[in-house]
């Protein structure tokens, strides 16, 4: 798609001059995700980024899946990426797999091994670290590091082969134990892992590390620019050493910037597949998370969220968005979009009882006031309606303006009722009001006679459509973080509340992922997963204000 992003960065800025130097004379990007879990909002950030960078400068953005751990790779989670980036808005100009390049990854290693770059460590993962040194004391060198080239070949071979189990030997580059950089020295750069690998399937025993395998997809796809996280920046010396040490014939240029983090929000996969797989959340696609997946079942456009990340922009520097400013893109989407309408979440029943029993008149009412093309709609109105609970109050404050004994109030596109009797049950909660109303005062004929100054909405009681509501508050609440604690003593334990009330008739024919604004309430999309005929859910996307000003 064309990007509307046309503000300036330090990324765009390199690019420009790049291609100006003669560097490059196409840009080629691409958004390398590993298939281990569903893509979030940080995600979204990157393939913004690559997508509409590469189209700024008429260049191609691959979907490369970095697919070098069978153990926690599925085909769920590619066929999930592959959707998200669509429904974002984007087409990938290639499609490709590290796995598809494991023959040329392997050759590559051979060619490190033959230039005594590599070499075969029988040590394990544990002595691995503890020879590895820390930040301030260099590590030390394997009793393996100076095998001879020859049997470091056999050894590579007889891994491939299948010879021996899992963790019994890896294949390290052989840098530098004493370099400042803890990623240089000596990294393991292959392990065996006798599993089944979703696109290779029993192929291979051994599997490239991904540091490994990152830089040579880059370079085999002619990637000119590789633009990652500031967390990779400590990688890049490896990159480049793999890049060149391989005699590979394109030279990606890595660029870092600085990842998403957002307040009351995780932005870890790791943690979110806990989340999942401890049954905190009902699913990858559980409207409380900020997959993509989450954000568009709860009901927030594809649009909302490419304005957000062009919004935020690109910088070098750490920095915490406000959740409430991707809410602002929400709203600013779909004010224009999203038919008007009334819902009713926590029922009161209201009998107007000087209105004619039986009769059902119909009222004019416009789908959205702030788009007038989008026309009118008719809702039925009766004796009978609901309002909400909480717009009455039998002993109310000073300028409570809704409904209580005695006072006033216009109903939405109707007619002015007023309070006159309260019915309670045998434990004495209001269950039910008796009301008249005013024939002269309805919506439209111009009465001004005397003014209210309370509007609730209502739905009328005999024709009302039975719905879900599901409102949605953060689920991790940001607190300060205590020793001892993890993310998971943070979780919001009313971060879902869940409503039965009722809406207009005509939403009878509401569809999967239809958004509306429910008066009063905010703007709400039908679930896609669980509303099912004759049973609406609706999923609250955002409240209808903010005090968030960009």
């Amino acid at each position: 798609m064309e990007s509307t992003n046309n503000s300036s960065n330090f990324i765009k800025h390199i690019v420009t001059e790049d291609l100006k130097e003669g560097r490059n004379n196409e840009i080629v990007t691409r958004f390398p995700p590993e298939p281990n879990g569903y893509l979030h909002i940080g995600h979204a950030k990157s393939i913004v980024l690559n997508f509409e960078l590469a189209d700024e400068f008429k260049g191609k953005t691959n979907l490369r899946f970095d697919d070098t751990n069978p153990l926690k790779e599925d085909q769920e989670f590619v066929d999930s990426i592959k959707e998200d980036v669509t429904w974002l808005g984007y087409e990938w100009d290639g499609l490709f797999f590290a796995s598809n390049y494991f023959d040329e990854m392997y050759e590559r290693a051979v060619l490190l091994i033959k230039k005594g770059l590599a070499y075969v460590d029988d040590l394990t993962a544990e002595q691995i670290r503890e020879y590895r040194g820390t930040l301030t004391e260099p590590g030390k060198e394997s009793p393996n590091r100076n095998r001879s080239v020859d049997e470091n070949l056999d050894l590579f071979e007889r891994m491939k082969k299948g010879e021996f189990g899992n963790g019994e030997k890896v294949l390290r580059a052989k840098i530098d134990m004493e370099s400042p950089n803890l990623n240089m020295r000596d990294p393991v750069i292959y392990r065996i892992s006798h599993a089944t690998h979703h696109n290779t399937g029993d192929k291979w025993c051994i599997y490239p590390m991904y540091d490994f395998a990152h830089p040579l997809g880059d370079a085999i796809e002619g990637v000119t620019h590789s633009l990652c996280t500031l967390e990779f920046e400590d990688h890049r010396p490896l990159y480049n050493w793999v890049v060149e040490h391989c005699e590979m014939e394109a030279t990606p240029k890595q660029i870092e910037f600085a990842r998403l983090n957002l307040t009351n929000t995780i932005m870890s996969k790791r943690n979110l597949k806990q989340l999942v797989d401890e049954n905190v959340v009902d699913g990858w696609d559980d409207p409380r998370m900020p997959t993509i997946s989450g954000l568009r079942r709860r009901g927030f456009t594809a649009e909302s969220i490419r304005n957000f990340c062009r919004e935020i922009g690109v910088a070098r520097s750490y920095s915490t968005v406000d959740v409430q400013m991707l809410e602002h893109f929400a709203r600013e989407d779909l004010k224009l979009k999203a038919p008007r309408t009334m819902g009713v979440i926590k029922p009161l029943k209201v009998v107007i009882t000087n209105y004619p029993e039986g009769q059902v008149e119909m009222l004019d009412a416009e789908i959205n006031p702030e788009n007038p093309e989008m026309g009118t709609r008719q809702i039925p109105f009766s004796r009978e309606i609901y309002i909400e609970q909480e717009d009455f109050m039998e002993n109310p404050p000073k300028k409570y303006f809704r409904l209580f004994p005695g006072n006033e109030v216009r109903l939405k596109h109707a007619y002015f009722i007023k309070c006159e009797e309260v019915i309670k049950d045998d434990n004495g909660n209001v269950v039910e009001l008796r009301c008249t109303y005013d024939p002269e005062t309805k919506s439209g004929t111009g009465f001004t006679g005397r003014k209210v100054k309370g509007t609730l909405h209502w739905v009328e009681a005999t024709n009302a459509v039975p719905a879900e509501f599901r409102l949605y508050n953060p689920l991790i609440l940001d607190e300060e973080k205590e020793e001892g604690k993890t993310f998971l003593d943070h979780i919001n334990p009313n971060s879902l509340e869940v409503f039965k009330g009722f809406v207009e008739p005509n939403m009878i024919e509401a569809k999967e992922n239809d958004k509306f604004q429910f008066f009063r309430h905010g703007y709400f999309n039908v679930d896609p997963k669980d509303t099912k005929e004759a049973q609406l859910v609706f999923n609250l996307i955002v409240s209808l204000k903010s005090s968030f000003k960009l």
